[in-house]
């Protein structure tokens, strides 16, 4: 009896997931952007370029920019051993093109918002928080990508199934957790703010599942 072939049907471009890739993207990024700020440093170019600074518009670029430099070699290396870390199982999860986006997203509201939160403070009467001076690192961004982990696990999924809370209820946790992680990590000029914002987002987006692909809703809806 002749045997029949199957073919399987071609995935779509939104259901393909390269685990390692997007990572190795931003690693070479990183590095590429770091050689970069050595050069335009020495030109006197280096801050106008890719430090985060007030006001936003005069040099909005740095908006991006600001998410891949990094203050120093130590910087660099820990982003980058807690971008493999935290990232792996996300990218896993998720497309390489979301992957890329979340975290452009991410570290660019995570910068904005320590800018923006530290002048509003800043010009308010008794609080006494100086306002940042510029701000620069994936930090932000990687404190999303924990954020999302935690939030988007199955362990997390089946306990927000088992126990139905409102969604005030959702944010408030969520925003105790991100204080008591931030406060955590508190060391003299870390961006304490850009940390929170970023990981508290991260959170939203993985209780959202913002970053599943169709493939991957499908199995988790088949999943009994």
């Amino acid at each position: 009896m002749p045997r029949r072939s199957r073919s399987r049907p071609a995935s779509r471009p939104d259901e393909q997931s390269d685990s390692s890739d997007p990572l190795v993207d931003l690693l070479v990024i990183f590095a590429v952007v770091y050689v970069l700020q050595a050069l335009t440093d020495a030109a006197g170019a280096m801050i106008g370029l890719f430090v985060l600074a007030p006001p936003l518009v005069d040099n909005p670029w740095t908006i991006v920019t600001s998410v891949y430099a990094h203050a120093g070699l130590d910087h660099l290396v820990s982003n980058s051993v807690a971008l493999i870390l935290f990232g792996w199982p996300v990218a896993r999860a998720t497309t390489r093109l979301r992957f890329h986006t979340f975290v452009l997203v991410t570290g660019s509201l995570a910068g904005v918002s320590q800018i923006l939160i530290t002048g509003a403070l800043a010009s308010t009467p008794f609080v006494g928080v100086a306002p940042t001076e510029g701000v620069l690192g994936a930090s932000g961004a990687v404190f999303a990508l924990l954020g999302y982990l935690l939030a988007s696990n199955r362990l997390s999924s089946a306990f927000a199934s088992v126990i139905d809370v409102s969604q005030w209820v959702t944010l408030g946790v969520f925003l105790v957790l991100a204080a008591i992680v931030t406060l955590a990590t508190a060391q003299p000029g870390v961006a304490l703010i850009a940390h929170f914002t970023g990981f508290l987002v991260g959170l939203l987006a993985g209780r959202a599942g913002a970053l599943e692909t169709r493939s991957r809703r499908s199995r988790s809806a088949s999943t009994v």
